[in-house]
């Protein structure tokens, strides 16, 4: 049996590398594995920004927010300048 090639991760859009301040799309973050892990609903302030950018490996980004919470990794594709 011969296996199926895996596709590779989608680079980093130009836009957002370490230190941009972005915020969490709706659209691409409703219905993703990390959604799934998370509470039902969003907080408001992943949606409304800004988070900063604090490192990238690969197709995930590490953001900080302006609030006393912890940092978090997300998707590249889920975020959006702010």
């Amino acid at each position: 049996m011969a296996e199926t090639p895996t596709p590779a991760p989608a680079p980093a859009p130009a836009a957002l590398k370490k230190g941009s301040l972005v915020k969490v799309s709706g659209a691409a973050y409703g219905g993703s594995l990390e959604a799934g892990a998370s509470d039902p609903t969003p907080p408001a302030y992943l949606l409304e920004g800004p988070g900063e950018i604090l490192a990238i490996k690969g197709a995930y980004a590490q953001l900080r927010w302006r609030r006393p919470v912890p940092d978090v990794w997300l998707r590249l594709d889920q975020l959006e300048a702010f």
